[in-house]
């Protein structure tokens, strides 16, 4: 391998180009030596070393190539992983794993059939939000959770005329923004007894689904996992409530709307939270004053240098397979119970756990 991991990027749309590039460009030990792209011009403005190719097989089939990144419509995820991992590569793909969970399921298979690594880019478990938060439940400073609400809400009235808003396999707002609320919820909790979802299109011309309400349950606890289209005040993040007290979050992780504006990944203040979370604890004394929650800095990089880690021996990837699987489960259950009206139990799990949370960040 030499002295950096060969990556090839599939797909240089917005998740190949704003996420994945800078990141896989910024982790040490990893090198961006291909992307498959139709627009190979766009790629060598920002990537000039990097060869361009327009057929996935053709970057498979690269002895050079370690990794695979697959940053495409969820509907090639199963197909392209599945190809890359039997051509001897390890293989990253951005959530959701797949369409449905039978095709999770066959990539599995394919990965412990190849003895390759493959893991689900759940960068959102590395939000600092979501880092604070956990650190407050397993520091046991809320005492028992007994209410969850995580919400993923946007104003964006006008459909756009692009692969997640057209009806088909994986498309629509619970399989784009459902895969993180899920992912996260069961880090903290594991899996829950049944699942319970609304989930519908509002705006007019709407293709796909632009809303979605869902319930999961425990035997005490219940988590909202919301999103919508049409929510002008979409401030809130979470607000969680246990025997020891809540915590409040506004405003979104800073670290999308950084790589978006072109800033490298990793450096001084990076995953700073601007808006840090507020906790309010409450005992048999009444209920305390509100202060600032001081978290962890988010770092989406964490899950490339796991991945990398991971591929070298030396530790677990960024997202297991159980982990992975279990979250496809839910979504299946989810998109189930919205069929039916009715709530879709799920069969008892181990807990979906996964690194401690850190205990603190770089300067």
């Amino acid at each position: 391998m030499g002295d950096a991991l060969d990556v090839a990027l599939v797909g240089y749309g917005q998740a190949g180009r704003v996420f994945h590039a800078p990141l896989i460009a910024h982790t040490p030990g990893l090198r961006l030596r291909t992307v498959v792209s139709s627009r190979p011009g766009r790629v060598r403005a920002d990537f000039p070393d990097a060869t361009v190719v327009a057929d996935p097989a053709e970057a498979f089939a690269d002895p050079r190539i370690d990794l695979v990144v697959v940053a495409t419509p969820n509907v090639t995820h199963a197909p392209l992983a599945i190809a890359a991992l039997a051509a001897g590569r390890h293989v990253l793909v951005d959530k959701p794993m797949a369409t449905s969970l039978d095709e999770a399921r066959r990539m599995a298979e394919a990965a412990r059939a190849a003895g390759r690594v493959l893991s689900v880019f759940h960068n959102r478990r590395r939000d600092a939000d979501f880092l604070a938060l956990r650190r407050l439940v397993e520091g046991g400073h809320l005492g028992e959770v007994v209410e969850l609400h995580s919400h993923f809400d946007r104003f964006r009235p006008q459909v756009p005329d692009r692969w997640r808003e057209r009806a088909g396999p994986g498309a629509g707002l619970w399989f784009d923004l459902g895969p993180h609320l899920v992912d996260q919820v069961l880090l903290l909790f594991g899996m829950p007894l049944d699942v319970r979802a609304d989930i519908g299109a509002q705006r007019d011309g709407a293709q796909v689904d632009d809303y979605f309400h869902v319930v999961l349950r425990w035997p005490r606890l219940r988590a909202v996992l919301h999103a919508g289209a049409l929510v002008a005040d979409n401030r809130l993040r979470f607000a969680v409530h246990g025997t020891g007290g809540s915590f409040t979050k506004h405003g979104m992780d800073a670290q999308e709307a950084a790589l978006r504006d072109g800033i490298a990944p990793g450096g001084r203040g990076w995953g700073r939270d601007p808006r840090p979370g507020l906790f309010t604890p409450a005992g048999s004394g009444g209920i305390g004053a509100p202060r600032e929650v001081d978290g962890p800095p988010g770092d989406y990089l964490a899950s490339y240098v796991a991945m990398r880690d991971a591929i070298l021996g030396r530790g677990a990837p960024p997202a297991t397979l159980a982990q992975s699987l279990a979250v496809m489960q839910v979504l299946e259950a989810g998109r189930e119970s919205a069929a039916t009206g009715r709530a879709v139990p799920l069969p008892a799990a181990a807990p979906v756990s996964g690194p401690p949370a850190p205990a603190g960040g770089r300067d």
